[in-house]
């Protein structure tokens, strides 16, 4: 059976081979194609459930030639009870204010992403990214966006999170925090929030974006579990 309905079949590209970001003397290449139209949702869903990403009106998952190191990955939300250390951060946190607010960029937001990326980030591709690119980062999509603030009592903006609503759970988009804020583990705690999320919703999955076991920076969603990782016979228990 073809895993996707005439309605929403897409046309497929791939990108020119270019330097790996996330593992050192590594080539990527990307299959991608454009979600538009009236079936963008759908189509966002299914390619979801089949290891893609999106960014903007792009689809996009690795089609490197010598390597399969990026491993699509979800957190079972409806199985998940946080670990003593998850109990800690959510501790940590419990002075912070959530709000969900529409897909609309502002000023605030730019600002703290600005200094998530100087810090954490600033050799990366999203060094150069301009007030214009994070409002086209923000606000162009064709699926039900959303985006989650997080505020200490004073009303000062820590964190923030780019998230897709899917018929089985929150796809975590793009999120970034106050680099100073160190000791409240924010980028564990947005994890651990989209979690609850899910469950308060009756969400089974969210999804976290690829694993790489050889980077560090992207290593970290296992500590998640239960998780699950996509390969070759579909969506497994991550061991």
């Amino acid at each position: 059976m073809n895993q996707f309905d005439d309605k929403i079949r897409p046309a497929f590209f791939i990108t020119e081979a270019a330097p790996c970001p996330y593992i050192e003397g590594q080539k990527e290449r990307k299959l991608f194609t454009h979600l538009a139209g009236d079936n963008a949702e759908a189509l966002n869903y299914s390619l979801s459930r089949a290891g893609f990403r999106r960014s903007q009106n792009i689809a996009y998952r690795p089609a490197c030639d010598f390597c399969q190191a990026c491993q699509s990955s979800r957190v079972m939300a409806d199985r998940f009870t946080p670990t003593a250390n998850f109990r800690r951060v959510l501790r940590r946190n419990e002075d912070v204010t959530r709000t969900v607010t529409p897909a609309s960029a502002s000023r605030e937001q730019y600002e703290l992403l600005r200094s998530y990326i100087d810090a954490r980030h600033e050799d990366g591709g999203m060094a150069d990214m301009t007030s214009l690119h994070y409002i086209e980062m923000v606000e162009e999509t064709t699926v039900d966006t959303h985006l989650v603030e997080y505020r200490l009592a004073d009303g000062r903006l820590i964190a923030c999170l780019i998230c897709d609503t899917m018929p089985d759970g929150l796809s975590m988009v793009y999120s970034f925090f106050d680099p100073l804020e160190k000791s409240r583990s924010l980028g564990s705690f947005l994890i651990l929030d989209q979690i609850q999320r899910a469950q308060h919703a009756g969400q089974p999955f969210v999804y976290l974006g690829y694993l790489i076991e050889d980077c560090q920076k992207m290593a970290y969603k296992k500590r998640f579990r239960p998780l699950q990782c996509l390969g070759k016979d579909g969506w497994t228990l991550y061991n």
